[in-house]
Protein backbone atom coordinates (compact mmCIF):
# COMPACT_ATOMS: atom_id res chain seq x y z
CA UNK A 1 0.00 0.00 0.00
CA UNK A 2 2.65 2.35 -1.08
CA UNK A 3 1.51 5.92 -2.33
CA UNK A 4 2.68 9.11 -2.22
CA UNK A 5 0.78 12.49 -0.44
CA UNK A 6 0.06 13.80 -4.10
CA UNK A 7 -3.53 13.90 -5.40
CA UNK A 8 -5.55 14.56 -8.20
CA UNK A 9 -8.35 16.91 -8.09
CA UNK A 10 -10.85 13.53 -7.60
CA UNK A 11 -8.58 12.56 -4.67
CA UNK A 12 -6.97 9.67 -6.18
CA UNK A 13 -3.50 8.67 -4.31
CA UNK A 14 -1.48 8.41 -7.09
CA UNK A 15 1.23 5.28 -6.80
CA UNK A 16 4.81 5.91 -5.55
CA UNK A 17 7.97 4.59 -4.57
CA UNK A 18 8.24 2.01 -7.14
CA UNK A 19 11.10 0.60 -6.38
CA UNK A 20 12.72 -2.85 -6.26
CA UNK A 21 10.87 -3.81 -2.65
CA UNK A 22 7.27 -2.49 -3.66
CA UNK A 23 8.08 -4.26 -7.22
CA UNK A 24 8.65 -8.06 -5.69
CA UNK A 25 5.41 -6.95 -3.14
CA UNK A 26 3.01 -6.48 -6.00
CA UNK A 27 4.55 -9.43 -8.03
CA UNK A 28 4.68 -11.83 -5.39
CA UNK A 29 1.07 -11.14 -4.69
CA UNK A 30 0.07 -11.07 -8.24
CA UNK A 31 2.11 -14.97 -8.38
CA UNK A 32 0.47 -16.10 -5.73
CA UNK A 33 -2.50 -16.32 -8.30
CA UNK A 34 -0.79 -18.51 -10.38
CA UNK A 35 -1.05 -21.13 -7.69
CA UNK A 36 -4.27 -22.34 -7.37
CA UNK A 37 -3.80 -23.92 -4.17
CA UNK A 38 -2.27 -21.05 -2.94
CA UNK A 39 -5.16 -19.12 -3.58
CA UNK A 40 -7.74 -21.52 -2.81
CA UNK A 41 -6.30 -21.54 0.48
CA UNK A 42 -5.81 -17.95 1.29
CA UNK A 43 -9.74 -17.38 0.46
CA UNK A 44 -10.33 -20.33 2.62
CA UNK A 45 -9.02 -18.53 5.52
CA UNK A 46 -9.34 -15.11 4.57
CA UNK A 47 -13.14 -15.87 3.81
CA UNK A 48 -12.82 -13.66 0.69
CA UNK A 49 -11.34 -13.62 -2.50
CA UNK A 50 -9.53 -10.29 -3.79
CA UNK A 51 -11.19 -7.98 -4.37
CA UNK A 52 -9.77 -4.59 -3.59
CA UNK A 53 -6.41 -2.70 -4.84
CA UNK A 54 -4.83 -0.49 -1.90
CA UNK A 55 -6.81 2.67 -3.38
CA UNK A 56 -10.05 0.89 -3.83
CA UNK A 57 -9.47 -0.47 -0.59
CA UNK A 58 -9.26 3.10 1.14
CA UNK A 59 -12.04 4.60 -0.80
CA UNK A 60 -14.76 1.08 0.18
CA UNK A 61 -13.87 2.01 3.83
CA UNK A 62 -14.17 5.56 3.88
CA UNK A 63 -10.29 6.32 4.56
CA UNK A 64 -7.52 8.23 3.55
CA UNK A 65 -4.89 6.37 1.37
CA UNK A 66 -2.74 7.56 3.67
CA UNK A 67 -4.19 6.31 6.76
CA UNK A 68 -5.14 2.98 5.17
CA UNK A 69 -0.89 2.53 4.33
CA UNK A 70 -0.02 3.44 8.01
CA UNK A 71 -2.75 0.93 9.33
CA UNK A 72 -1.52 -1.96 6.76
CA UNK A 73 2.45 -1.64 7.42
CA UNK A 74 1.43 -1.62 11.42
CA UNK A 75 0.01 -4.78 11.12
CA UNK A 76 3.05 -5.75 9.38
CA UNK A 77 2.76 -6.37 5.64
CA UNK A 78 4.51 -5.49 3.10
CA UNK A 79 3.37 -2.44 0.59
CA UNK A 80 1.48 -3.83 -2.69
CA UNK A 81 1.65 -1.48 -4.44
CA UNK A 82 -1.85 -1.38 -6.68
CA UNK A 83 -1.54 -5.22 -7.07
CA UNK A 84 -5.64 -6.07 -6.59
CA UNK A 85 -5.23 -8.46 -3.58
CA UNK A 86 -7.11 -6.77 -0.77
CA UNK A 87 -10.46 -8.67 0.61
CA UNK A 88 -13.67 -7.05 2.12
CA UNK A 89 -12.64 -8.22 5.33
CA UNK A 90 -9.04 -5.41 4.68
CA UNK A 91 -12.35 -3.23 4.14
CA UNK A 92 -13.97 -3.95 7.18
CA UNK A 93 -11.26 -3.83 9.48
CA UNK A 94 -10.16 -0.11 7.95
CA UNK A 95 -13.69 0.81 8.66
CA UNK A 96 -13.05 -0.64 12.10
CA UNK A 97 -10.41 1.62 12.80
CA UNK A 98 -11.04 4.82 11.49
CA UNK A 99 -14.59 4.05 13.18
CA UNK A 100 -12.78 4.22 16.31
CA UNK A 101 -10.88 7.09 15.31
CA UNK A 102 -13.71 9.00 14.16
CA UNK A 103 -15.83 8.51 17.44
CA UNK A 104 -13.33 9.87 19.50
CA UNK A 105 -12.52 5.93 21.38
CA UNK A 106 -9.25 6.13 19.82
CA UNK A 107 -6.86 8.62 18.35
CA UNK A 108 -5.30 8.12 15.12
CA UNK A 109 -2.01 7.47 16.81
CA UNK A 110 -3.42 4.97 19.28
CA UNK A 111 -5.07 3.46 16.79
CA UNK A 112 -2.13 2.58 14.62
CA UNK A 113 -0.72 1.00 17.89
CA UNK A 114 -3.44 -1.17 18.35
CA UNK A 115 -2.68 -2.41 14.54
CA UNK A 116 0.90 -2.85 15.35
CA UNK A 117 0.77 -4.76 18.63
CA UNK A 118 -2.07 -7.10 17.34
CA UNK A 119 0.06 -7.63 14.20
CA UNK A 120 3.18 -8.62 15.76
CA UNK A 121 1.93 -11.16 18.28
CA UNK A 122 -0.15 -12.38 15.84
CA UNK A 123 2.64 -12.99 13.30
CA UNK A 124 4.79 -14.90 15.53
CA UNK A 125 1.66 -16.69 16.80
CA UNK A 126 1.33 -17.85 13.10
CA UNK A 127 4.41 -18.81 12.27
CA UNK A 128 4.77 -20.97 15.24
CA UNK A 129 1.49 -22.97 14.18
CA UNK A 130 2.95 -23.47 10.64
CA UNK A 131 6.19 -23.99 11.57
CA UNK A 132 5.65 -26.25 14.07
CA UNK A 133 2.21 -27.69 13.77
CA UNK A 134 1.05 -27.55 10.39
CA UNK A 135 4.36 -28.56 9.26
CA UNK A 136 3.82 -31.96 11.45
CA UNK A 137 0.42 -32.46 10.79
CA UNK A 138 0.85 -32.50 7.19
CA UNK A 139 3.01 -35.23 6.12
CA UNK A 140 1.48 -37.61 3.55
CA UNK A 141 -0.84 -39.78 5.86
CA UNK A 142 -0.10 -42.35 2.79
CA UNK A 143 2.49 -43.19 -0.26
CA UNK A 144 1.49 -40.94 -3.27
CA UNK A 145 -0.34 -38.46 -1.62
CA UNK A 146 1.17 -35.26 -1.50
CA UNK A 147 1.83 -32.16 1.27
CA UNK A 148 -0.04 -29.54 -0.79
CA UNK A 149 -3.18 -32.56 -0.99
CA UNK A 150 -3.18 -33.32 2.67
CA UNK A 151 -3.14 -29.51 3.18
CA UNK A 152 -6.33 -27.63 2.50
CA UNK A 153 -8.68 -30.07 4.06
CA UNK A 154 -6.74 -30.10 7.18
CA UNK A 155 -6.63 -26.27 7.07
CA UNK A 156 -10.69 -26.13 6.94
CA UNK A 157 -11.06 -28.62 9.76
CA UNK A 158 -8.51 -26.69 11.78
CA UNK A 159 -9.59 -23.08 11.17
CA UNK A 160 -12.85 -22.45 13.17
CA UNK A 161 -11.65 -24.49 16.14
CA UNK A 162 -8.40 -22.51 16.20
CA UNK A 163 -10.24 -19.51 15.58
CA UNK A 164 -12.75 -20.54 18.31
CA UNK A 165 -9.77 -21.22 20.92
CA UNK A 166 -7.53 -17.90 20.14
CA UNK A 167 -10.68 -15.35 20.70
CA UNK A 168 -11.26 -17.15 23.95
CA UNK A 169 -7.63 -16.95 25.12
CA UNK A 170 -7.91 -13.38 23.80
CA UNK A 171 -10.83 -12.50 26.01
CA UNK A 172 -9.10 -14.60 29.56
CA UNK A 173 -5.97 -12.31 29.04
CA UNK A 174 -7.96 -9.04 28.30
CA UNK A 175 -9.67 -9.70 31.76
CA UNK A 176 -6.83 -10.61 33.50
CA UNK A 177 -4.97 -7.50 32.68
CA UNK A 178 -8.12 -5.20 32.97
CA UNK A 179 -8.37 -6.16 36.34
CA UNK A 180 -4.44 -5.55 37.13
CA UNK A 181 -4.72 -2.00 35.30
CA UNK A 182 -8.60 -1.29 38.12
CA UNK A 183 -6.95 -2.14 41.16
CA UNK A 184 -3.86 0.61 40.55
CA UNK A 185 -3.69 2.66 43.15
CA UNK A 186 -4.07 5.93 40.97
CA UNK A 187 -4.12 6.78 37.08
CA UNK A 188 -0.45 7.56 36.87
CA UNK A 189 0.48 4.18 38.44
CA UNK A 190 -2.07 2.92 35.50
CA UNK A 191 1.03 3.49 33.03
CA UNK A 192 3.61 3.81 35.57
CA UNK A 193 3.43 0.80 37.89
CA UNK A 194 5.67 -0.55 40.52
CA UNK A 195 6.41 -3.99 39.59
CA UNK A 196 9.01 -7.07 40.11
CA UNK A 197 10.76 -7.80 37.16
CA UNK A 198 13.27 -10.68 36.57
CA UNK A 199 15.08 -12.43 33.74
CA UNK A 200 16.28 -15.96 33.82
CA UNK A 201 19.45 -16.78 31.77
CA UNK A 202 20.86 -20.03 30.29
CA UNK A 203 24.43 -19.94 31.49
CA UNK A 204 27.23 -20.80 28.45
CA UNK A 205 24.44 -20.95 25.87
CA UNK A 206 26.99 -19.29 23.21
CA UNK A 207 29.14 -22.20 23.05
CA UNK A 208 26.27 -24.16 23.15
CA UNK A 209 25.14 -22.90 19.79
CA UNK A 210 29.10 -24.47 18.93
CA UNK A 211 28.14 -28.09 19.95
CA UNK A 212 25.09 -29.12 19.20
CA UNK A 213 23.16 -29.73 15.95
CA UNK A 214 20.34 -27.09 15.24
CA UNK A 215 17.16 -29.58 15.85
CA UNK A 216 19.18 -30.15 19.69
CA UNK A 217 19.63 -26.54 20.02
CA UNK A 218 16.23 -26.03 18.82
CA UNK A 219 15.06 -28.44 21.28
CA UNK A 220 16.50 -27.14 24.50
CA UNK A 221 15.31 -24.03 23.90
CA UNK A 222 12.00 -25.15 23.12
CA UNK A 223 12.20 -26.94 26.27
CA UNK A 224 13.46 -24.12 28.37
CA UNK A 225 10.92 -21.64 26.94
CA UNK A 226 7.82 -24.32 27.76
CA UNK A 227 9.23 -24.93 31.25
CA UNK A 228 9.51 -20.82 32.30
CA UNK A 229 6.66 -20.11 30.90
CA UNK A 230 4.36 -22.61 33.08
CA UNK A 231 6.31 -21.62 36.24
CA UNK A 232 5.72 -18.01 35.57
CA UNK A 233 2.03 -18.68 34.98
CA UNK A 234 1.91 -21.50 37.48
CA UNK A 235 2.94 -19.10 40.29
CA UNK A 236 1.17 -16.06 39.08
CA UNK A 237 3.55 -14.16 37.09
CA UNK A 238 3.27 -12.73 33.48
CA UNK A 239 5.85 -13.52 31.05
CA UNK A 240 7.12 -10.73 29.11
CA UNK A 241 8.33 -12.43 26.25
CA UNK A 242 11.11 -15.50 25.85
CA UNK A 243 14.31 -14.53 23.65
CA UNK A 244 15.97 -17.55 23.15
CA UNK A 245 18.36 -18.28 26.43
CA UNK A 246 16.93 -15.81 28.38
CA UNK A 247 13.10 -15.14 29.49
CA UNK A 248 11.77 -11.72 31.00
CA UNK A 249 8.75 -11.90 33.46
CA UNK A 250 7.45 -9.77 35.83
CA UNK A 251 4.60 -9.98 38.85
CA UNK A 252 2.94 -7.89 40.65
CA UNK A 253 4.45 -8.83 44.32
CA UNK A 254 8.03 -9.55 45.18
CA UNK A 255 7.05 -12.85 47.03
CA UNK A 256 5.79 -14.36 43.71
CA UNK A 257 8.52 -13.27 41.67
CA UNK A 258 11.02 -14.70 44.14
CA UNK A 259 9.04 -18.22 44.23
CA UNK A 260 9.21 -17.96 40.61
CA UNK A 261 12.83 -17.28 40.68
CA UNK A 262 13.71 -20.52 43.22
CA UNK A 263 11.52 -22.69 41.10
CA UNK A 264 13.18 -21.71 37.88
CA UNK A 265 16.38 -22.57 39.37
CA UNK A 266 15.47 -25.84 41.43
CA UNK A 267 13.35 -27.07 38.04
CA UNK A 268 16.69 -26.53 35.73
CA UNK A 269 18.70 -27.62 37.89
CA UNK A 270 16.67 -31.01 38.84
CA UNK A 271 16.80 -31.53 34.09
CA UNK A 272 20.39 -33.51 33.20
CA UNK A 273 19.63 -32.36 29.85
CA UNK A 274 19.31 -28.20 31.11
CA UNK A 275 22.72 -25.64 31.20
CA UNK A 276 22.77 -24.05 34.48
CA UNK A 277 20.07 -20.83 34.81
CA UNK A 278 21.22 -17.67 36.62
CA UNK A 279 18.36 -14.99 37.23
CA UNK A 280 18.18 -11.10 38.49
CA UNK A 281 15.10 -9.59 39.64
CA UNK A 282 14.40 -6.22 40.59
CA UNK A 283 11.91 -4.17 41.65
CA UNK A 284 10.06 -0.68 40.95
CA UNK A 285 8.63 1.39 38.51
CA UNK A 286 8.01 0.21 35.03
CA UNK A 287 6.42 1.50 32.14
CA UNK A 288 3.87 -0.93 29.73
CA UNK A 289 4.03 -0.77 26.21
CA UNK A 290 2.45 -2.77 24.22
CA UNK A 291 2.97 -5.92 26.35
CA UNK A 292 6.76 -4.99 27.21
CA UNK A 293 7.92 -3.52 30.20
CA UNK A 294 11.03 -0.61 29.73
CA UNK A 295 12.71 1.16 32.51
CA UNK A 296 15.53 1.41 34.77
CA UNK A 297 13.90 -1.49 37.13
CA UNK A 298 14.62 -3.55 33.76
CA UNK A 299 17.72 -2.69 33.00
CA UNK A 300 19.08 -3.20 36.57
CA UNK A 301 17.43 -6.70 36.69
CA UNK A 302 18.57 -7.50 33.47
CA UNK A 303 22.29 -6.42 35.00
CA UNK A 304 22.22 -8.37 37.46
CA UNK A 305 21.06 -11.54 35.60
CA UNK A 306 24.25 -10.94 33.85
CA UNK A 307 26.96 -10.92 37.08
CA UNK A 308 24.44 -13.28 39.22
CA UNK A 309 26.12 -16.68 40.36
CA UNK A 310 25.62 -19.93 38.59
CA UNK A 311 22.18 -21.24 39.84
CA UNK A 312 21.75 -18.53 41.80
CA UNK A 313 19.36 -15.62 42.16
CA UNK A 314 20.23 -12.02 42.76
CA UNK A 315 18.20 -9.13 43.60
CA UNK A 316 18.27 -5.34 44.33
CA UNK A 317 18.24 -3.38 47.07
CA UNK A 318 14.31 -1.94 46.48
CA UNK A 319 13.38 -5.97 45.97
CA UNK A 320 15.01 -7.28 49.21
CA UNK A 321 13.42 -3.87 51.33
CA UNK A 322 10.04 -4.92 49.95
CA UNK A 323 10.56 -9.06 50.96
CA UNK A 324 11.21 -7.88 54.09
CA UNK A 325 8.37 -5.45 54.33
CA UNK A 326 5.93 -7.55 53.52
CA UNK A 327 7.14 -11.05 55.75
CA UNK A 328 8.50 -12.84 52.76
CA UNK A 329 12.18 -12.29 54.81
CA UNK A 330 14.01 -11.19 57.65
CA UNK A 331 16.06 -8.26 57.52
CA UNK A 332 18.86 -9.91 58.82
CA UNK A 333 19.38 -13.84 59.86
CA UNK A 334 20.16 -12.15 63.46
CA UNK A 335 17.06 -10.42 63.70
CA UNK A 336 15.74 -13.30 62.98
CA UNK A 337 17.68 -15.05 65.73
CA UNK A 338 16.25 -12.67 68.31
CA UNK A 339 12.72 -12.64 67.02
CA UNK A 340 12.60 -16.68 67.62
CA UNK A 341 14.40 -16.27 71.01
CA UNK A 342 11.64 -13.31 72.19
CA UNK A 343 9.16 -15.65 70.80
CA UNK A 344 10.23 -18.48 72.61
CA UNK A 345 11.04 -16.83 75.90
CA UNK A 346 7.04 -15.95 75.72
CA UNK A 347 6.34 -19.42 74.58
CA UNK A 348 4.92 -18.17 71.01
CA UNK A 349 5.72 -19.49 67.67
CA UNK A 350 8.61 -17.66 66.03
CA UNK A 351 7.63 -15.84 62.53
CA UNK A 352 8.15 -18.10 59.65
CA UNK A 353 9.77 -16.42 56.62
CA UNK A 354 9.78 -17.79 53.22
CA UNK A 355 12.72 -16.41 51.63
CA UNK A 356 16.45 -15.90 53.21
CA UNK A 357 18.89 -12.51 51.87
CA UNK A 358 22.47 -12.39 51.91
CA UNK A 359 24.51 -9.27 51.35
CA UNK A 360 27.09 -9.32 48.50
CA UNK A 361 29.57 -7.12 47.59
CA UNK A 362 28.72 -3.51 45.89
CA UNK A 363 29.87 -3.52 42.95
CA UNK A 364 29.90 -1.17 39.88
CA UNK A 365 27.25 -2.24 37.11
CA UNK A 366 27.69 -0.51 33.83
CA UNK A 367 25.22 2.41 33.29
CA UNK A 368 23.34 2.08 36.76
CA UNK A 369 26.26 3.21 38.62
CA UNK A 370 27.22 1.28 41.95
CA UNK A 371 24.71 -1.21 43.11
CA UNK A 372 24.38 -3.30 46.47
CA UNK A 373 22.88 -6.83 45.45
CA UNK A 374 21.76 -9.65 47.39
CA UNK A 375 21.51 -13.25 47.18
CA UNK A 376 18.35 -14.88 47.71
CA UNK A 377 17.71 -18.33 49.07
CA UNK A 378 14.82 -20.18 50.42
CA UNK A 379 14.73 -20.60 54.45
CA UNK A 380 14.76 -23.50 55.87
CA UNK A 381 12.68 -22.15 59.63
Amino acid sequence: METSGRTDGGGRGEVAGRGDGADRAEAQAAGSEEDPLALRLEQLILGAERRYTPFQAARSAGVSVELATRFWRAMGFADIGQAKALTEADVLALRRLSGLVEAGLLSEAMAVQVARSTGQTTARLAEWQIDSFLEGLTEPPEPGMTRTEVTYPLVELLLPELEEFLVYVWRRQLAAATGRVVQAADDEEMVDRRLAVGFADLVGFTRLTRRMEEEELGELVEAFETTAADLVAAHGGRLIKTLGDEVLYAADDAGLAAEIALRLIETMAGDETMPELRVGIAFGTVTTRMGDVFGTTVNLASRLTSIAPKDAVLVDGAFAEELTRTGDAPVSEAAAADEAAAAEKEGEEPPSYRFALQPMWQRAVRGLGVVEPWQLRRRSN
